[in-house]
C-alpha cells in the first residue's frame, strides 16, 4: 500500500493507534496523532522516530477539542486530511445492577460521541481529499458477555454511526468500522495480566491466540487505502467466529469491578 503524499490524523497513540501510524509512515503518509496523554505521545515520537509525525494532546472528554484537533492537524500536515481514525476506547467491566447513569454517560462520551465528532470535524477534508475515515468498536456490541453494560451501548452506536455517516458521505467519504475480540493492549490489561489467560482467551478463537495491536492496524490500513476504494459502511470483525462466550467469572473480578474510567487507546 502506497501513502506517499497522505495527510492522516489518529486519535489514540497506544496500541492499534501506534502500529497504524507506524505502518502509515513506512509507506510514506504524514501523520498526526492524538492522545489526552502526553507521556504516551512522547513515548510514540521516541518509538517512531520520524520526521513526518506530530502529535498534540487532546482531551476527547472535553467539548471542542476533537474539532480543534481536526483544524490544527491539517494546518500541522500542511493540507486537507486524507483519512481520519479514531482509536480511542475503554474496557469496563462492571456488573449490570452496579452500573451508574454517570458511567454510561461517560463511557459514551468518549466511545460514540468523539467518533461522531472526529468524523465530523474531519467531513470537510475528507470530501475535498475522497478520504475514509475509520472507527472501532468490540464485538462485545453484538454478543453478550456479562459485565460488558457499559461498553456494549457505547460501541454498538459507533457501528450505527458508521452506517449513518456512510451512507450522507457517499459517494466521496469512505466510513468504516473494526470490532475487534480481545486484543493484547495495554486497554485490556487486566483480562490479560497472566500468560495463562492469554491462553485461555486464545484457546476460544480459530487461530487459537488473541489478537495484537498490529492486527487492527493492518485492517486499519487496509480500509483507509485505495485497496479498499469500493467499500464503505462496513462493520468489521476480526476473529469474530470465536467458540465462545468469555465465562462470566473470567470477566469479574474484585480488581476489575472497580476500574470504571475512561482510558484511551
Amino acid at each position: 500500500m502506497n501513502f506517499a503524499g497522505r495527510r492522516y490524523l489518529i486519535f489514540g497513540s497506544r496500541g492499534a493507534g501506534a502500529y497504524l501510524a507506524r505502518r502509515l509512515l513506512g509507506n510514506g503518509a504524514k501523520v498526526h496523532v492524538c492522545s489526552r496523554r502526553e507521556e504516551s505521545l512522547l513515548h510514540l515520537t521516541k518509538w517512531l522516530d520520524s520526521p513526518a509525525l506530530s502529535t498534540a494532546t487532546c482531551d476527547a472528554m472535553q467539548p471542542g477539542q476533537i474539532a480543534h484537533a481536526v483544524h490544527e492537524a491539517s494546518r500541522v500536515l500542511g493540507g486537507a486530511l486524507n483519512g481520519v481514525v479514531y482509536a480511542v476506547g475503554s474496557i469496563p467491566l462492571k456488573s449490570f445492577h452496579k452500573v451508574t447513569r454517570y458511567e454510561l454517560v461517560d463511557h459514551f462520551t468518549l466511545n460514540a460521541v468523539g467518533a461522531f465528532e472526529a468524523v465530523q470535524a474531519a467531513s470537510f477534508d475528507l470530501l475535498h481529499t475522497n478520504g475514509a475515515a475509520v472507527l472501532f468498536s468490540t464485538f462485545a456490541a453484538r454478543r453478550g458477555f456479562a459485565h460488558h453494560a457499559i461498553i456494549a451501548p457505547a460501541k454498538a452506536a459507533v457501528e450505527a454511526l458508521t452506517y449513518e455517516v456512510a451512507a450522507e458521505l457517499a459517494p466521496h467519504v469512505r466510513v468504516n468500522c473494526i470490532a475487534p475480540s480481545l486484543v493484547n493492549t495495554s486497554l485490556a490489561a487486566n483480562l490479560i495480566t497472566r500468560g495463562a489467560h492469554k491462553v485461555t482467551y486464545g484457546s476460544k478463537h480459530p487461530l487459537n491466540r488473541i489478537g495484537e495491536p498490529d492486527d487492527l492496524a493492518a485492517a486499519a490500513a487496509f480500509l483507509l487505502s485505495d485497496d479498499a476504494s469500493w467499500i464503505t459502511g462496513q462493520v468489521a470483525f476480526e476473529t469474530s467466529t470465536c467458540r465462545g462466550h468469555i465465562n462470566r467469572e473470567d470477566t469479574h473480578s474484585k480488581r476489575q469491578r472497580r476500574r470504571s474510567r475512561c482510558t484511551a487507546f
